[in-house]
């Protein structure tokens, strides 16, 4: 099991030095999500900075971007980083897609099948040079020359990850990628009884197994030096469960486990503007179903024994922010441990 971490620079100039410190750690990925910057800028830096750590989007929103465009990046930062660059991508849910990027939207799971279809077919064209074909119901790429085609090189095969939480794109995945980004809102129960039967179904299909996919998760964790921040932790953990859980995407999670009320109840609360009392509705037992709950010390030791053979990369919710020096412990109990 390998131990990877989410960065968020608030500017692109930090990024060479805390990749750097990622590396230094001895800590096996980096990962950079899109939320309120570019999640593909700050990984050039990383890239120059660094010699053996994966890197990658966990993820970058899909849909809003031409496959050509997607293509493009990723071929870069797999051929800056020799290889290292991996692309996780996600769909995000319609009212993002619609409202915030202004973009059409469509299912996702076959959508998102053509998308990576379209990657892989523009990567073989210009590494092989063969005409670029590929036609679907929502990509079509029928043109190429050579002044547009990058020169090719040895890392062609570039590995994609995809996000989700429910069936279709977990068998997608299965099928398709090298890799799948769990997500933070699940149990143990749903990874063992719904994520992990869907990949492998998924892989079936295609004449592959489980192995051929690497599941990762950014995990809920909650610890503290103190019943103060464990307590202060404790909320924090519990509003962006409830947050999650108020999603109607993400409603199989508590359906599962008999929670399919608290959903609509928390879904209503939010539409009342309630969003400082979210947290008080998640009980402890849903806490610990969903988070890894644990002392300093003991914490990366409960995340391998919850996950040992499910999960093969694992990280915390929280970005590494290395002048961070209330977190930093953690850290350093991550590194020793994994």
């Amino acid at each position: 099991m390998l131990f990877d971490v989410t960065i968020f620079p608030k500017h692109l100039s930090t990024a060479a030095a805390v990749a750097q410190q990622v590396e230094a750690m001895g800590f096996s990925g980096l990962w950079t999500a899109e939320t309120s910057h570019n999640p593909f800028l700050p990984l050039t830096h990383a890239a120059s900075a660094t010699q053996r750590i994966s890197i990658g989007t966990g993820i970058a929103v899909a849909f809003p971007r031409s496959p050509m465009v997607v293509a493009n990046v990723a071929w870069d930062l797999a051929e800056q980083s020799n290889g290292r660059f991996i692309l996780g991508l996600g769909t995000q849910v319609k009212a993002h897609i619609t409202k915030r990027f202004s973009t059409e939207w469509s299912a996702p799971v076959p959508r998102l099948r053509e998308y990576i279809g379209s990657l892989r077919a523009i990567w073989q064209a210009w590494q092989t040079g063969t005409p670029l074909r590929y036609t679907g119901e929502h990509y079509r790429f029928t043109f190429m020359t050579p002044f547009f085609s990058p020169d090719p090189m040895p890392y062609a095969d570039i590995p994609i990850y995809i996000a989700g939480v429910n069936d279709g794109l977990c068998r997608l995945a299965g099928e398709l990628c090298q890799g799948f980004h769990v997500h933070p809102f699940h149990t143990v129960r749903y990874l063992r009884e719904r994520i992990i039967p869907n990949i492998e179904a998924g892989a079936a299909k295609a004449g592959r197994t489980r192995a051929d996919v690497q599941l990762a998760c950014a995990l809920f964790v909650v610890t503290g030096r103190n019943a103060d921040e464990i307590q202060a932790n404790s909320i924090l953990a519990k509003s962006q469960i409830a947050f999650y859980a108020s999603t109607p995407s993400y409603r199989a999670v508590l359906d599962l486990h008999g929670w399919g009320d608290l959903g609509t109840h928390l879904n209503t609360m939010i539409r009342e503007n309630r969003w400082g009392e979210l947290w008080t509705e998640i009980s402890d037992d849903m806490l610990d179903q969903i988070a890894v709950v644990a002392p300093p010390d003991e914490l990366p030791y409960r995340v391998r024994e919850r996950y040992d053979g499910l999960l093969d990369r694992v990280g915390y919710y929280f970005p590494f922010v290395p002048q961070e020096a209330d977190k930093q412990y953690l850290w350093e109990q991550a590194a020793r441990a994994f």
